[in-house]
């Protein structure tokens, strides 16, 4: 039986039949294979392919398995088997285990912040009890892993970039908190202001909100009246805490006076505010005058300068993903380089500890995902773990 699926459910040991899409999208000289190699794996969910036909009679559904065609009926009726029982309480959970939960939860959460935008576009109250259920589950993730769901929510596209990227600050919030020792009920706030700081963005038209390129002076000023009216929407919700009102209107203050919409300073701005970050560490650390330096060291020791997930170019000018972090030398992760940017043609994946010696090859700059048209980034570091 043939079957036509989406790339991102391929596995090892599918037999393909056909790669729907252009022969210039991908390097592979025949059409019609069996998977085995994890780089060719890799390359079809990079190439920009979105779907594959796959014969399921020929294929081998996991490594070692027979075809689905020889599998005799009663060994298909067997019970899975069980998943091994979770570490102890309290103990960090590895990446690559707390990831396939934290993927589960992302798309929750994402759904959760959309319903309740939604609701706040329409000039219905939003529901604080989803929002807290939210940031109690995210607040579970983050303590089994810190940087797990923070690295899944990173990974936002074009089309659901203002709800990720809530989640992807809430998160952020909490481990920041977590971080600089805030009790259970500042951690619960964090979470909950980085779930709702955009929710403002909701009074700003989709055509504004969404355009491609620079803005207008005039379309900027409207961009720029979103705290303010998320500080309204919270605060005709009812039940929304004050903490969490201010770091709706005041994240987009800056310490040294050059924010917006009040052009706050120094100790004018709340703790809170001031933990509502921007994503990229990198422009922070640049920004000098615009974070606090104990708030950005801290947040750079709970996520991480380069966190895993993060896409990156380096001086020999390939393409990498950050798979792991090299304690004593931050700024030197351990990477799996992918693509060519001299040939923009994909590459056999290498993993490269920066901080090794010998390596002259080092990180030039963070690239954003939604430049490049890579949708499974995440099984890039996924799979290395």
């Amino acid at each position: 039986m043939i079957k036509r699926i989406p790339v991102f459910e391929l596995k090892l040991g599918m037999l393909v039949q056909e790669l729907h899409g252009s022969w210039l999208k991908h390097p592979f000289w025949k059409t019609k294979f069996l998977l085995e190699d994890a780089e060719d794996l890799m390359l079809l969910k990079t190439c920009g392919i979105a779907e594959v036909s796959i014969d399921v009679d020929k294929s081998i559904s996991e490594p070692g398995q027979l075809p689905r065609s020889e599998i005799k009926p009663e060994a298909r009726t067997q019970p899975a088997a069980r998943p091994p029982k979770s570490s102890p309480k309290g103990s960090l959970f590895r990446l690559q285990e707390e990831a396939a939960r934290a993927q589960e939860l992302c798309n929750q959460s994402k759904k959760a912040v959309a319903d309740m935008f939604r609701e706040a576009r329409m000039g219905k109250a939003i529901s604080m009890d989803t929002a807290h259920e939210v940031v109690d589950q995210i607040t579970a993730s983050v303590e089994r892993h810190p940087r797990a769901l923070i690295t899944l929510a990173r990974l936002k596209t074009a089309d659901d970039y203002t709800y990720m990227h809530s989640v992807a600050v809430c998160a952020m919030m909490i481990a920041l908190a977590k971080e600089i020792g805030m009790s259970a009920r500042q951690i619960r706030l964090a979470g909950a202001a980085g779930l709702l700081h955009d929710v403002g963005k909701m009074a700003v038209p989709d055509l504004i909100l969404n355009k491609p390129g620079s803005f207008t002076d005039s379309e900027f000023g409207i961009i720029k009246s979103h705290p303010v009216k998320g500080a309204e929407i919270l605060a005709l919700a009812g039940g929304v805490e004050s903490e969490v009102i201010d770091v709706c209107l005041h994240h987009h203050e800056k310490i040294d006076g050059s924010g917006y919409p009040h052009g706050l300073k120094q100790e004018q701005i709340s703790q809170l505010a001031r933990m509502g970050p921007a994503e990229s560490i990198q422009r922070m650390a640049q920004w000098k005058g615009h974070f606090a330096a104990d708030l950005l060291k801290a947040f750079i020791k709970a996520t991480g300068i380069y966190p895993v997930g993060s896409l990156v170019r380096l001086s020999s000018q390939r393409l990498a993903v950050v798979i792991e972090q090299n304690e004593g030398q931050m700024l030197k992760p351990k990477v799996k380089a992918f693509f060519s940017l001299r040939s923009n043609l994909p590459i056999a994946q290498l993993v490269i500890d920066l901080s090794a010696p010998g390596i002259d090859d080092r990180i030039e700059s963070c690239e954003p995902f939604e430049k490049w048209s890579f949708p499974y980034l995440n099984d890039l570091w996924q799979s290395a773990l």
